[in-house]
């Protein structure tokens, strides 16, 4: 493994780990264990954030990594990462809200943007980690010049 696929593997492992404390999350919701939910709901957001983090670190340093497949493959790869990049965002913006809506002890529509934001949030996972294994497993790519380079002109 290189230095460049690092990051995307630990920053693919973090939204593999917030899916799954969301998994868990939702459970122990069903079962009443409000307090467990929290806790583990509130690690799950902690790991998609950090996921966030690692990425957007590589992002600006480091660089995106290039479409290693055939050219006839492309249009295909690029559809369905914007379809990953929306739901991604969604998911964010209705995670956010979610977690709102628990803080201020909205109970009631917590519950129900609750259910939304996990469906969505375990589908952006799973097209994440779809993106991590075409870039990095089946169709290695490049490397870009880090954003900040391209934006002011460096190395």
């Amino acid at each position: 493994m290189s230095k460049y696929d690092i990051l995307p593997t630990i920053s693919t492992s973090f939204i593999v780990l917030s899916a799954i404390l969301v998994a868990i999350g939702w459970n122990l919701a069903i079962k009443r264990k409000l307090e467990a939910h929290k806790k583990v709901m509130l690690a799950g957001a902690v790991s998609a954030l950090l996921f966030f983090l690692i990425y957007m670190s590589r992002t600006v340093f480091v660089g995106n990594t290039d479409w290693g497949g055939s050219d006839e493959m492309k249009p295909y790869y690029l559809t369905f990462l914007f379809f990953h990049i929306v739901l991604a965002t969604v998911g964010a913006v209705f995670g956010l809200t979610t977690l709102t809506l628990a803080f201020k002890e909205r109970f009631a529509k917590h519950r129900k943007w609750g259910r939304i934001t996990s469906v969505i949030w375990f589908f952006t996972a799973i097209t994440g980690v779809m993106v991590y294994v075409l870039l990095y497993l089946m169709y290695p790519g490049g490397h870009t010049k880090p954003v900040l380079d391209v934006l002011f002109g460096g190395g």
